[in-house]
């Protein structure tokens, strides 16, 4: 690997690309999805081999990138995510007269995104983070995951086509292979300006801390996982037992656990703890094993049930059954609140089919919960109306340590759109401020650019007095067209 070429070919390829029309990015954009869905025959059989993800799936998890590329398309055709403010000049302005300013999001440079295991299409080689980064104007290169090659290289060819298709520049997109070696210099290059990652928290930070020992930082968007807690309350709970713990046991075990959404705590009242503890129980005599990601993956989760065993204050409800590796047995273990309060280990995410069952007895215990809880994901609150209507403070709090907070339904099915919110604080995140999955996910990967009296003649387009684009523009601090 030529990491200079690869970057230089990127940076040159960023100075003309950058300067595309949203229409032209977005129709790039277009084609590549084009392209996947004219190969979807080809894609679909080798993403399943390799993942051991079911054909279903699969042929959803193509769909939704597919969906989610043309979201970003529409939204670059659109134009007004560059959030134009225009000031102009006042010369007669007393007592000093103002200059023209008129600001925009600029695209940040070459980005590298790192694939993701768990989403051999959504989160990969064409995922969010790719087509957000060549949304906002950025070239990208990909680091491919080592546990789905074959897939990568193919959709990756799916992109290079686009490429050609378009007359772009082979640079836009380059795909990487190797392993942490080659993942490290591409982080470090100085032409590098910004880096996505979706995995575990030690492959995050250590991408987050490499990053930061540059001589020129950069920002790392590393979404790492998280617990994403189910508060139950007593109302509720009575009310609809059996169908909340159909819920739970599905959106625990949807996708053997591999989500990054899939809910590991769940807080319940003790008036409550032993009835919803035999709904949960039956639902899961209908749970069979299913194959995990990878042997790796497999492995790593029964090494962390083996540490959740040692610990005296769980009790086990369903015991994890490793006799074939490679399949994900659930397990689930209850906790008293005090004891979970004592140790923060208990709020670590072991990846896979597993939570804990935390008994609470009463409103107070929740609001120390939330005090201590490290940052998520989701968080899920499953109330009646008016059992919410009087705890208003501890929703307050449960805000501070999420992306996004649910009164309805299970954290599993994250929606692709404009509203969705996939991210939160550390440590879920590197940066809570942002978003890996819907239409703010192009922000990451842009940063304002003001100019000042610049001659009108040369202003971008989304900056230029008639509004040649037609786009919602802050003018005087009134949003206009």
């Amino acid at each position: 690997m030529n990491t200079n070429s690869i970057f230089q070919a990127a940076q040159e390829a960023f100075l003309f690309y950058k300067n595309l029309s949203g229409k032209e990015k977005g129709d790039f954009l277009e084609k590549i999805a084009e392209i996947l869905e004219s190969r979807r025959e080809e894609i679909v059989p080798l993403a399943v081999r390799e993942s051991n993800l079911p054909e279903g799936r699969i042929q959803g998890e193509l769909g939704r990138t597919t969906g989610q590329i043309r979201l970003f398309a529409n939204l670059v055709k659109e134009g007004s995510w560059v959030e134009a403010s225009i000031d102009p000049s006042l010369p007669d302005r007393s007592p000093l007269p103002r200059a023209d300013i008129r600001r925009f999001l600029s695209p940040l440079g070459p980005v590298v995104v790192f694939g993701a295991s768990n989403f051999p299409l959504a989160f990969s080689t064409a995922g969010g983070d790719t087509i957000s980064a060549l949304a906002a104007g950025c070239p990208v290169i990909y680091k491919a995951h080592p546990a789905h090659l074959e897939t990568s290289r193919r959709v990756a060819n799916c992109i290079q086509q686009a490429l050609i298709a378009c007359s772009l520049p082979s640079g836009l997109f380059t795909h990487v292979e190797g392993g942490i070696a080659e993942g490290q210099a591409l982080v470090q290059h100085p032409l590098a300006k910004a880096v996505a990652f979706t995995g575990s928290q030690a492959g995050g930070m250590a991408l987050f801390q490499l990053a930061n020992q540059r001589k020129e930082p950069i920002p790392v968007f590393a979404e790492m996982g998280s617990v994403n807690p189910i508060f139950c309350f007593p109302n509720k709970l009575s009310k609809e037992r059996e169908a909340l713990a159909k819920a739970f046991i599905a959106s625990l075990t949807l996708g053997v656990g591999q989500f990054c959404t899939n809910p590991g705590l769940i807080f319940v009242p003790a008036s409550q703890a032993k009835a919803f503890e035999a709904s949960l129980v039956a639902e899961l005599q209908g749970i069979a094993t299913a194959p995990m990601l990878h042997p790796g993956i497999a492995q790593a989760y029964y090494d962390a049930i083996q540490v959740m065993e040692a610990q005296e204050e769980l009790r086990w409800i369903k015991v994890s059954d490793p006799k074939h590796l490679l399949n994900g047995s659930t397990a689930l273990a209850e906790i008293q609140v005090a004891d979970w309060l004592k140790d923060k280990q208990f709020q670590k995410e072991v990846f896979g089919a597993f939570a804990l069952m935390v008994v609470y007895q009463d409103v107070a215990d929740l609001v120390e919960v939330a005090k201590q809880l490290q940052g998520q994901l989701t968080i899920t609150l499953w109330a009646e109306p008016e059992e919410l209507q009087s705890q208003l403070y501890l929703i307050n709090l449960l805000e501070e340590k999420c992306g996004r907070i649910l009164f309805k339904g299970v954290p599993t099915g994250v929606e692709v759109g404009h509203a969705m919110q996939h991210g939160g604080p550390f440590p879920s995140t590197t940066a809570v401020q942002s978003t890996s999955v819907g239409a703010y996910a192009i922000k990451r990967f842009a940063r304002p650019l003001a100019f000042q009296d610049m001659p009108h003649s040369l202003l971008p387009d989304a900056l230029q007095d008639h509004n040649p684009l037609g786009i919602w523009r802050q003018v005087n601090g009134i949003v206009t067209k």
